[in-house]
C-alpha cells in the first residue's frame, strides 16, 4: 500500500466512502470535510489515535465516522 492510499483520518478506507455522523458536517464525506474545513480535518487526523472517534459500518452498508460521546472534542 502506498502512502497515497492511506488517509490520516480514515486509514485505508477511502475518504469519499466515510460519512460524518455528527455535528455541522453530518452527512458530508470526510473528503468533503477536508475541502470545507481543513482545520477541523487536521484536528480529526491529530485525534485519530486518542479514541475520540471511530468508523463503523452502518446497516445501509455505508461507513460512518462517529464521535465518542465521552470525548472532549468540540463538534
Amino acid at each position: 500500500m502506498s502512502q497515497k492510499d492511506y488517509s490520516p483520518v480514515t486509514g485505508i478506507i477511502e475518504e469519499s466512502q466515510v460519512i460524518i455522523d455528527f455535528g455541522k458536517y453530518e452527512g458530508k464525506s470526510v473528503q468533503e470535510l477536508s475541502a470545507l474545513d481543513p482545520t477541523f480535518y487536521e484536528r480529526l487526523a491529530a485525534e485519530k489515535e486518542n479514541g475520540v472517534f471511530a468508523i463503523r459500518r452502518h446497516r445501509d452498508k455505508t461507513f460512518r465516522l462517529y464521535i465518542n460521546p465521552l470525548s472532549e472534542v468540540d463538534h
